[in-house]
């Protein structure tokens, strides 16, 4: 008797839907969000890993709503929501609260995208939300389709996975046993190749790094040369991934030439074609623009402005010849996270990676024509990319999206050419289309554009290279020292920039303009800041 009131008390707090009690503790939530966003942000929040970790803790008896709510507001209260303009570190923004309605949704629901029988019309949207995606990126492709996935990293390892049983058929039940497998990726790839190459059994010591030229682009003229000493060496090439949007610079790969490199290189040497993955985690909302009207202009920017979008419309429109694409909505899709996407052009690519119903008989139920759970990595997946996605997408709307990549452009533009104008800095990525700013900042009386050109003729001995990064590094950690809680915009350092000239990898502070608030006030101050030095 005493268990069975126990239990009624149990699923009445915790299974029946209080929605009087769930908006209140909503509601303080979104009250500490406001305080927040209020306040400046600061140093990052003191942490105590030992503590945590030496102090595990569940409660003993049944609590109610708010025992659950004052466990975890502390941490949610010392958590940074980058929903402020002055957060400029790296590849990562506020989320927008049209993809806070769809994740809402998501979790009261809570399907898995393993199974209809699991997701029901979540699936439905999944479907929904990949194809929409793929028509943007792949501009109108015919037959395109993939999955959400837990992050960018698994994305790449599914266009990797794919590429090696082109080349290795089985390999899935056999291993890859014996053969001499290599990737191709450029300099300036994410380092998850080498996570995913070291995952997949490939090796991270068997791929291949293909320098990249000034604009942060892979060189294909040395692409060439390395798929003929690959081949010629008696290796399989399973993948080349090509990168569209860098990290830290914001390279962009020729993907067309890239692809007709691959059908005639393999043709000449009679060998399967290496699968093309795009890793366009970073760089895939460009593809907003591949309809912008230049000629009426709807959003009135400027000429300068039209010439770099008729740039970008170039690039964007190249991904159509991909054969596999990683792309991250939690990024300038500014949706939250994990909305990453792995999309193929052509559906039947999924097919290296079906296994049988026979193998997984907690599916039986699977459906070949549909159902992940017979491809996937996961077994269990979130339904928060297509709900995120889809609410985004119409919330804000394409124009809406054509703005808010248009601002982030316009501010890194406006950051390079203020930057310029000092001859102490120097913008290491002048000509790249993208939100990411890349650049030395030299003691006052140095001319960075001289050593620059110095370092690009490989004239600098290694005792003055070593000394003017060792004073660009100097002077970011100066500024860091110095910053005013409130008034400076946090930026980054990037030790390797992605393109190496004459093998050496060049440091740089580096701005990413993500954050829709951020204006030029903010790069105003960051000039000043500099100067202040």
């Amino acid at each position: 008797m005493r268990e069975e009131k126990l239990i009624d008390r149990i699923v009445n707090n915790f299974f029946v839907c209080d929605k009087a009690q769930l908006l209140e503790i909503f509601s303080e939530f979104l009250g500490a969000v406001e305080a927040d966003q209020a306040s400046s942000i600061g140093s990052t929040m003191s942490r105590n890993y030992e503590t945590a970790q030496v102090n595990p803790e569940i409660n003993v008896l049944p609590g109610n709503l708010k025992d659950a709510r004052d466990s975890i507001f502390p941490y949610y209260w010392g958590t940074d929501d980058w929903s402020s303009k002055l957060h400029l570190e790296n590849v990562k923004g506020p989320a927008n609260y049209a993809s806070l309605v769809g994740a809402l949704a998501c979790f009261l629901k809570n399907p898995n995208l393993c199974v209809d029988t699991y997701s029901q019309r979540s699936n439905e949207l999944e479907i929904k939300a990949i194809t929409t995606l793929a028509n943007l990126v792949f501009y109108h492709t015919e037959s395109p389709s993939g999955v959400f996935t837990m992050g960018g990293t698994l994305s790449n390892l599914y266009g990797a996975k794919i590429g090696i049983e082109k080349v290795v058929p089985r390999a899935m039940q056999n291993g890859i046993q014996n053969e001499k497998l290599v990737g191709i990726v450029s300099e300036a790839a994410h380092y998850s190749s080498q996570t995913l190459a070291g995952w997949l059994g490939l090796g991270a010591d068997n791929l291949r790094s293909i320098p990249t030229d000034r604009s942060f682009g892979m060189r294909v003229d040395l692409l060439e040369k390395a798929l003929d000493e690959a081949w010629n060496a008696g290796c399989k090439v399973a993948f080349v991934m090509a990168t569209f949007g860098s990290t830290d610079a914001f390279g962009i790969d020729n993907v067309a030439e890239i692809q007709e490199v691959l059908k005639c290189k393999a043709e000449e040497h009679g060998v399967p074609k290496p699968q093309l993955h795009v890793d366009a985690a970073v760089g895939w909302a460009m593809c907003f623009l591949s309809e912008y009207d230049l000629h009426k202009n709807p959003l009135g920017i400027d000429e300068a402005m039209l010439k770099m979008v008729a740039r970008i419309r170039k690039s964007t429109l190249a991904l159509q010849y991909a054969d596999s694409i990683t792309i991250d909505f939690h990024k300038m899709g500014w949706g939250h996270y994990p909305s990453s996407a792995f999309m193929v052009n052509k559906r039947e690519d999924l097919s290296y990676l079906l296994r049988t119903r026979e193998s997984m008989p907690y599916f039986c139920e699977a459906e070949y024509g549909r159902d992940p759970a017979l491809f996937t990595l996961e077994c269990s997946r979130p339904g928060i990319g297509p709900y995120s996605v889809m609410a985004s997408l119409n919330g804000i709307g394409l124009r809406g999206y054509q703005a808010l990549v248009l601002h982030a452009i316009e501010m890194a533009q406006f950051a390079r050419e203020e930057i310029d104008k000092l001859d102490y800095c120097k913008v290491l990525n002048p000509k790249n289309t993208g939100p990411n700013v890349i650049w030395w900042v030299l003691p006052k009386g140095r001319n960075a554009e001289s050593i620059h050109r110095r370092l690009m003729l490989g004239e600098l001995d290694e005792e003055e290279r070593l000394g003017y990064f060792t004073e660009v590094k100097r002077l970011f950690d100066k500024r860091s020292d110095a910053m005013e809680i409130g008034r400076d915009a946090r930026i980054s350092f990037t030790t390797s920039t992605g393109h190496s000239p004459h093998g050496i990898p060049v440091c740089a502070w580096k701005a990413v303009f993500f954050n829709p608030k951020t204006d030029r006030s903010v790069v105003q101050r960051l000039l000043r800041s500099i100067e202040e030095l």
